[in-house]
């Protein structure tokens, strides 16, 4: 068969196009494929939720892709063991803890949420959110690199029953309605994360998860910069088992 270069492009447009328009109204929103967001993404989807994902950069993973200071490996507890388990990724006991291959259970993860029915896209920016009669129903996109080269162009909107900050330590989304309407927290705004402290930082990663508007949620590193707890390092199950609760949380509403 002879290759025509425009039918590739066709190929890829009218693919892109059908999964862009089909996803404009959705169930779940996730803002940040990183480990909480994928997480959270594989369990609602498997719940049958209509879910997305939308990350800022080409690719997905956030920061697991580095393991420790680029040592492609990451450190789980008992129970986060179990969870990367679920999406086969092969866990080594040392000592107390148990480690995994940065990169397999990145790529796993990302491969579980997909596999599970969620649509993803990359080099996507969530640069605002919707909101009607006091709750967030949707958020604003526009292509990461329109932004970064300061373009003038109008962004689009995709409507959601719920919205997922699980953008990590910067916790975008969070402030952009922190800016505009403040928050469900003690002082009304973002806390801002505290020093490390990994023990700490695990459990209120889980504690911390939740609803801090009406239809917005955060997960993992983000739920500890909204409400001032300490950052944790390169142990994840905190991560994951805080993508796990959100998804039963929200399936408790919707």
């Amino acid at each position: 068969m002879k290759i025509k270069d425009v039918e590739i492009t066709k190929c890829i447009f009218e693919e892109f196009s059908e999964k862009f328009i089909q996803s404009t109204n959705m169930d779940v929103a996730i803002v940040g494929a990183g480990p909480s967001g994928l997480t959270a993404a594989r369990y609602l989807a498997e719940a049958g939720k209509k879910v997305c994902i939308f990350e800022r950069k080409v690719s997905p993973g956030g920061g697991m892709w580095g393991g420790g200071m680029t040592f492609p490996v990451i450190v789980v507890q008992e129970d986060g063991k179990e969870i990367l388990e679920e999406v086969g990724i092969k866990c080594k006991r040392r000592g107390e803890y148990f480690v995994a291959d940065s990169i397999e259970a990145t790529a796993k993860l990302i491969a579980g949420a997909i596999d599970a029915g969620a649509t993803m896209f990359s080099a996507v920016t969530v640069e605002d959110v919707m909101a009607k009669e006091g709750r967030i129903c949707g958020i604003v996109i526009n292509w990461t690199g329109v932004l970064a080269a300061g373009m003038h162009v109008d962004p689009l909107s995709f409507e959601a029953k719920a919205v997922i900050d699980a953008t990590g330590h910067p916790s975008e989304i969070c402030r952009i309605v922190e800016k505009k309407v403040g928050l469900k927290t003690l002082s009304g705004k973002i806390e801002g994360e505290k020093f490390m402290w990994a023990d700490e930082g695990e459990r209120k990663t889980v504690e911390n998860t939740g609803e801090v508007y009406p239809g917005l949620y955060t997960a993992g590193m983000a739920s500890n910069a909204v409400m001032g707890a300490p950052r944790m390092g390169p142990i994840f199950g905190g991560m994951l088992l805080s993508g796990k609760k959100v998804a039963e949380m929200i399936l408790e509403k919707i």
